[in-house]
């Protein structure tokens, strides 16, 4: 268990001092915004759709969801990481969103 410095002399994290400019709290993540489409819940997407959406990474991998389940996504770890929908993907995504009653 960590326990805080006690005074701002003592280093927050002991034996990590070239990291301590990281912050309090070791990282200094934060989240970015990017103008896109906004996240609707009112609108399911086709169970076929979701097993031909196709993600790509800044080195070009691409990948498509797994553990989809008879039309269902069972688990979302597939969705983590830092990859983007293809365009192709995301044209079809559109349509869906925007075939909204």
């Amino acid at each position: 268990m960590r326990h805080a410095p006690v005074t701002w002399q003592d280093p927050a994290f002991p034996g990590h001092g070239d990291w301590s400019a990281l912050g309090a709290g070791g990282c200094g993540a934060s989240a970015v915004h990017v103008d896109a489409t906004p996240v609707r819940f009112d609108r399911p997407i086709p169970g076929e759709l979701l097993t031909t959406l196709t993600w790509r990474n800044l080195r070009g991998k691409t990948r498509t969801l797994k553990h989809v389940v008879d039309g269902r996504l069972e688990r979302s770890i597939s969705l983590q990481g830092f990859y983007r929908l293809t365009p192709e993907s995301a044209g079809e995504l559109a349509q869906v969103v925007h075939s909204a009653p």
